[in-house]
């Protein structure tokens, strides 16, 4: 008899609720969600990872770690357009490494125009893999992504406003809770409508000017909250909007990266590597909208981002607008995150006291 097939997907944001819904309804295979990370998934992922790989690796690293020993025997590796590429691999060895048993899907190894590539990594996942039903669940996955993008997008603008402390969080989980049960496109059309009408009433006390704050960085320190020390709700308790394009609606169901690289052309005549260029652009278009400051987020030694910060000061002196530059490893302080945090919040404050904008 063949073993029951347990996949998992590294923690990245929220997502994690459409991975279930592909896994399950499109493989057909049980999905376990990874468990929150912690800081212990970081320890766990720096003790077995290369000293100077980037701090991504060593949380999905420590998240496969976590899942292993949680009963997941499946695992899925997403590819990129930097060293993630290379990352698979690299995680697949070290685990075997420390003597663990599981199938490994790198998706950096399909040939993704080529059918029987795709079919063959597939069926790592599971043999008797049917590409038809892998197609139909697709499009409600990518609906739940972007339902998902559309409320964190409201909810980043909205937070540090609520009447009362804690609506959006509770009503989110419950949001969250719902998108487990999905089973048709139809179910999750309904379940959005339903709750998106409820985060809209729930009270707000806003006032008519507030601080706009944009967010860029590299595709996966700006998009999962704990490696980067859940800054956009810090931000929000001290009364900002904060804006980001980068998500996975954008990225890949609305494919705004040839968009982007337009935008950006101007101050990146060539396309510079990752998502830096799109972090150029994203800043570009936050300042040509009045934005009150910008912040960059990236993992320490990120190249691509690094060659994006000359010109994203060249923006910032452009266009008369401040920005804050923050590089994030298993060895920063979450208490100096919150002090250079605080710091810009004044700068800002005081830049409009001034009149200066």
């Amino acid at each position: 008899m063949r073993k029951e097939v347990v996949a998992c997907f590294p923690q990245w944001g929220n997502y994690s609720h459409a991975f279930k819904f592909l896994l399950e309804r499109g493989f057909n295979v049980k999905y376990l969600t990874p468990p929150p990370i912690t800081r212990q998934t970081l320890a766990l992922g720096s003790k077995y990872s290369p000293d100077y790989v980037c701090a991504p690796f060593k949380y999905c690293l420590g998240c496969y770690i976590e899942a292993l020993a949680q009963g997941a025997n499946c695992l899925l590796q997403i590819f990129g357009a930097c060293r993630l590429n290379y990352y698979g691999e690299l995680a697949e060895q070290i685990l075997r490494d420390l003597g663990y048993d599981f199938q490994f899907m790198n998706m950096a190894g399909i040939q993704w125009l080529s059918p029987k590539s795709i079919m063959e990594n597939f069926k790592i996942v599971n043999p008797d893999v049917s590409l038809v039903k892998v197609a139909a669940a697709l499009p409600t996955t990518l609906k739940m992504i972007e339902y998902i993008d559309i409320v964190e997008d409201y909810l980043r603008r909205n937070v540090g406003f609520e009447v009362n402390d804690g609506d959006f969080d509770r009503l989110y989980q419950q949001f969250s809770r719902d998108l487990d049960t999905v089973e048709s496109r139809k179910q999750l059309k309904k379940i959005f409508k339903s709750y998106w009408q409820r985060f809209r009433q729930i009270p707000l006390n806003k006032p008519a000017k507030t601080f706009k704050v944009g967010m860029v960085g590299d595709y996966y320190t700006v998009q999962e909250p704990f490696s980067n020390y859940f800054m956009e709700k810090e931000l929000a308790k001290m009364g900002m909007e904060v804006y980001r394009d980068m998500n996975l609606t954008n990225s890949i169901v609305h494919n705004k990266w040839r968009e982007r690289h337009k935008v950006g052309k101007k101050y990146a005549k060539y396309n510079i590597g990752a998502t830096a260029t799109f972090t150029v652009a994203e800043a570009l278009q936050f300042a040509k909208q009045g934005f009150d400051g910008i912040i960059q987020v990236k993992s320490f030694g990120c190249t691509p981002e690094i060659d994006a910060m000359p010109i994203l000061q060249n923006v910032a002196n452009d266009y008369n607008i401040p920005i804050l530059h923050f590089s994030f490893d298993s060895q920063t302080s979450e208490a100096g995150v919150k002090t250079r945090l605080e710091a810009f919040y004044d700068m800002v404050a005081a830049r409009h006291q001034g009149g200066k904008r």
